[in-house]
């Protein structure tokens, strides 16, 4: 029982070893794929400890699978949110955020033909992006990326995130939990980085809207 290798795990990682002891690698892949649709749920947590299964052999999982399934979960995520993007589509989503406060067509025009021109490179990369990572998704449902694209670089990006996580739960062993200290940090500079960036376009804004006010 990985349980009684790991001590009694309490919380969300209790909760994630619980899943993966009773459905193995299938529940692996099931905790990634929520994780994708609802990201508060911690890669970092869930990834490290489906190498550390792998690497005591709870759980049914090998190195390999443990890869596989979780990569497999990742893919089935993206494909929800990419669906509600696709389902909303650029007119819905043009109403939805030309109701936001000083939002206007001109920048999601900019955010659309952006996405049109680097969403490859920016779902990509974007795998390997906390809170990133999962969101990235409905923008290229959204502009309709192609599929097959979007599949194809959905897996590879998440397969690079996916396999250096799970490798470092499987050479940590129990001390698996000292990742999830590691991508707290990224996380954490990601969160500062958006936060300074919206702060920064809302007083350009204000500014810019206060000049064609005096004009």
């Amino acid at each position: 029982m990985l349980l009684e290798t790991t001590g009694q795990l309490t919380g969300i990682a209790g909760w994630a070893v619980h899943i993966m002891e009773v459905l193995g690698g299938f529940g692996a892949a099931l905790l990634i794929a929520l994780e994708n649709i609802f990201p508060p749920l911690p890669s970092e947590v869930i990834l490290p400890l489906a190498g550390f299964s792998a690497g005591t052999g709870a759980a049914g999982l090998t190195l390999p699978t443990a890869i596989l399934w979780c990569t497999g979960g990742s893919v089935v995520g993206a494909w929800a949110l990419y669906g509600l993007g696709y389902w909303l589509g650029p007119e819905r989503t043009r109403a939805l955020l030309g109701k936001l406060p000083l939002v206007n067509t001109e920048d999601i025009d900019r955010t659309e033909a952006f996405f049109h021109r680097r969403g490859n490179l920016t779902v990509f990369f974007g795998r390997m992006v906390p809170i990133f990572r999962s969101l990235i998704s409905i923008p290229a449902g959204v502009t309709h990326m192609n599929p097959w694209w979007f599949t194809l670089l959905t897996t590879v990006g998440s397969a690079i995130w996916n396999t250096i996580l799970i490798v470092a739960g499987y050479a940590l062993g129990a001390n698996w939990h000292v990742v999830e200290g590691y991508v707290d940090i990224l996380t954490k500079v990601v969160i500062v980085v958006c936060v300074v960036a919206v702060l920064t376009w809302i007083v350009l804004r204000l500014q810019r809207t206060r000049k064609q006010a005096e004009a």
